[in-house]
């Protein structure tokens, strides 16, 4: 028996509210609403586009400082077999639960990132990793509203 792939929601709907581009998934508000009625192929297209945004902005945002380390921590949680960024991302997540800095893990913020880390006072290698998910999350929102704006918005 085949699983099915899961829908990218993850029950944060802004499109509810107006938004045309989800906060909660980045999907368009027309594939949410068309999303059961897509092929495979089309729930599949959807995914990689924000795959895709997400390896980006996650490349741009963070580096690995020490192999070892990072490997060995995708061993403990068992996330060593995923594709490099999705592990990376996934492990960030898991870290956030267990209140880890990125450097217990082999991880930093790559050194110039434009962030608001340093308006707090903070170095960007300082940074908690839930801030920089909360970054991650406002960089791909924000490429998600600017790939609609330039691709789907019809001018009034």
């Amino acid at each position: 028996m085949q699983l099915k792939k899961r829908t990218p929601c993850v029950g944060i709907c802004s499109t509810t509210y107006g938004d045309l581009v989800c906060r909660g998934c980045k999907r368009f508000a027309h594939e949410i609403v068309q999303w059961n009625g897509y092929d495979e192929a089309q729930q599949d297209a959807v995914r990689g586009r924000l795959q895709q945004v997400r390896d980006e902005v996650l490349q741009l945002l963070v580096r690995c400082n020490d192999e070892g380390l990072l490997r060995q921590a995708l061993t403990d949680t068992g996330l060593e077999n995923l594709p490099a960024l999705d592990a990376q991302y996934e492990l960030m997540r898991f870290m956030v639960r267990r209140d880890q800095p990125l450097a217990s893990v082999g991880l930093a913020m790559v050194a110039g990132t434009v962030v608001d880390a340093q308006s707090a006072g903070r170095e960007a290698d300082d940074l908690d990793t839930l801030r920089l998910l909360q970054l991650i999350d406002t960089e791909c929102f924000e490429r998600g509203k600017a790939h609609y704006e330039r691709n789907f918005k019809v001018p009034a």
